[in-house]
């Protein structure tokens, strides 16, 4: 049986996801990326505490959309910020951390020459 080191609790047991969800701090804006689409992105994520592949596998599940996770970031095809705020308050988050922004930003790209 293995213990974990940050709680030690049991690995069955270990509470060190939850506790960490719940002080998270959460941003999710949106951007516009090429051919003007928008792209939801959720950052403030730390990987260290949190599964991010898995929580992203569900954000895309649960929103219906395409999506990655890129660079600490989630991003997710579409304009998916209330309904990612909910989600992530079904799955532990508290939703005081999760911080919504409405303004979009624009993506910035080198133009070739």
């Amino acid at each position: 049986m293995k213990i974990c080191d940050v709680c030690g609790l049991p690995e069955e047991l270990c509470v060190c996801e939850e506790i960490a969800r719940e002080v998270q701090t959460v941003k999710v804006f949106t951007v516009r990326r090429r051919f003007g689409k928008l792209m939801t992105i959720v950052e403030g994520i730390d990987e260290h505490d949190i599964d991010i592949k898995e929580l992203t596998k569900e954000l895309k599940a649960r929103c219906a959309c395409g999506g990655t996770a890129k660079k600490g970031q989630i991003e997710l095809q579409g304009d998916h910020k209330r309904k990612v705020k909910e989600v992530l308050s079904d799955m532990g988050f508290s939703s005081d951390t999760i911080e919504i922004r409405d303004a979009d930003r624009k993506f910035n790209r080198k133009r070739r020459n």
